[in-house]
């Protein structure tokens, strides 16, 4: 069976460096009717539950660790006996919202998570945090960037352990090189495509953000 995406929203709230903000994160769900993995797990398992289904889930895949990405990750690790999988330059915003409690396993650039015949490819692409990541599925044309790229441009990069030129240079050229029809899923808002957003690499960098 081929392998698909799933998709939902979740609300709840985004906090560090002493703020607090309400947010909507998706999350996404890849494989097929028998089993899959979940890209980032935000707010709610039960809704993550409800989108998974009876489907083996093979990894919780974290695109970063901020906690609006991973607060329930452990909860979910729990209840459906998937590891939670991060890369390990994130380990100190993980450590923050889940102190005593280590992820399961790491991400790693190159490495290749193999789900319901088809294959997601770790891209390390810092910036708005050390270890962010983003999930190229190259068979399904799309690519899972988390808070890296949106439509309209860069993550955010001006909290703890973030860097403009750091995420510009992992967007240029590490997302930017990828296919233009390629889609993009983001963390937060609207899919884009990697053509609608090349042409503004040079307007981001005029407005440093």
């Amino acid at each position: 069976m081929t392998a698909r995406v799933d998709h939902t929203v979740t609300s709840g709230t985004f906090s560090l460096d002493g703020q607090t903000f309400d947010v909507d994160n998706n999350v996404w769900v890849v494989g097929d009717d028998t089993e899959c993995v979940v890209v980032d797990a935000p707010h709610d398992v039960a809704a993550i539950r409800a989108l998974v289904g009876d489907r083996r889930v093979r990894a919780i895949l974290a695109t970063h660790a901020h906690d609006d990405h991973v607060r329930v990750a452990p909860e979910l690790a729990r209840v459906t006996g998937a590891p939670v999988l991060l890369h390990p330059a994130d380990r100190v915003l993980w450590d923050q919202v889940h102190p005593g409690t280590p992820p399961d396993g790491e991400l790693t650039d190159g490495r290749r998570v193999e789900v319901a015949g088809t294959v997601l490819r770790v891209l390390h692409t810092p910036g708005h945090s050390p270890g962010a990541c983003s999930l190229y599925a190259p068979d399904l044309g799309a690519v899972f960037t988390g808070d890296t790229l949106f439509a309209g441009g860069p993550g955010a990069t001006g909290r703890s352990y973030s860097d403009f030129g750091t995420i510009i240079e992992s967007i240029r050229d590490r997302l930017l090189t990828l296919p233009p029809e390629t889609v993009v899923h983001t963390g937060h808002g609207d899919d884009t495509t990697i053509g609608a957003e090349a042409p503004h690499l040079p307007e981001w960098l005029a407005r440093g953000h």
